[in-house]
């Protein structure tokens, strides 16, 4: 099983400011094109929030055009840019958002279990799970101790040393850490919103961060306050399952075109001069 997550698309109608300046929908185009030709395709593929910029049905018709390209499922979740009302009208003929209320959701056909969390609040750019949330969350994961799991949702609930996206907040990261622990199944908690490619511990297990499909954030870890941004090269996160460990890898699969300058193609080295018998990288 692959399990491809991309964030952050931030899709705008043509001529908006983030389309004019980082061509989003052009860049989310690339990650589907790049998605497509992964081998083995991915089994599904997880859109963590901030789909779109403005939370509009014709941003959303916009998106979906564009992701009905993908080969592989598609199953999205609620950022700070989108909207839960729109958001739901755009993906209801789908059939996996619930009808009303938070957009949490489970999904249970393939060998990792994943559960999606909304943590969206509206109106404001941090996120949080409410006691509601966590006791959803604690019900689903009592059904099911046994089978590996992935928690999916927009909002990291950890600090990352980028003060300005950490200054938007989080509630509710300690009790969903002590939840996380209590229910070792758990094997990897992944979210977007940094617009960075993160990785740490959160309660017991693996949390990470995928990069935008579009424009990235400066890493710059200085205790003063500063958010730039820069167009580093986008990337997806491919989470591998190892069905004979057990095991969940964590890749980043960078997006752009296949690079010309090929070392080695799989049986000899493309170089103009041999390297040495027995050399080996």
């Amino acid at each position: 099983m692959l399990i491809a997550q991309i964030s952050d698309s931030h899709v705008q109608m043509p001529g908006g400011l983030l389309d004019r300046n980082y061509n989003t929908a052009t860049h989310l185009e690339r990650a589907v094109r790049h998605l497509n030709t992964l081998t083995p395709h991915p089994s599904l593929v997880l859109l963590t929030g901030d789909a779109v910029d403005g939370g509009t049905l014709a941003e959303y018709g916009r998106l979906r055009e564009i992701l009905a390209a993908l080969k592989a499922p598609l199953f999205v979740i609620p950022g700070n840019h989108d909207r839960r009302d729109t958001m739901r009208q755009a993906f209801r003929d789908d059939g996996y958002l619930p009808g009303e209320g938070f957009l949490h959701y489970t999904l249970e056909e393939w060998p990792v279990r994943l559960i999606g969390l909304d943590t969206h609040i509206p109106g404001e750019h941090g996120g949080e799970l409410c006691e509601a949330r966590l006791a959803w969350l604690a019900w689903r994961l009592s059904e099911a101790p046994a089978r590996p799991t992935v928690i999916f949702m927009h909002h990291p609930p950890f600090r990352t040393g980028l003060r300005v996206m950490d200054g938007m907040g989080f509630g509710g990261a300690a009790a969903l850490a002590t939840l996380v622990r209590a229910h070792p199944q758990v094997h990897q908690l992944v979210a977007g919103h940094i617009h960075r490619p993160i990785v740490t511990r959160f309660g017991g297990a693996v949390a990470s961060v995928c990069p935008s499909t579009a424009q990235q954030a400066v890493l710059d870890l200085r205790p003063e306050p500063h958010l730039a941004v820069v167009m580093e090269p986008p990337a997806a996160t491919l989470l591998w399952w190892d069905a004979s460990s057990e095991s969940l890898v964590h890749h980043l699969s960078v997006i752009g075109e296949r690079p010309t300058h090929v070392l080695h193609d799989g049986t000899r080295w493309m170089l103009d001069n041999p390297l040495p018998p027995g050399f080996c990288p």
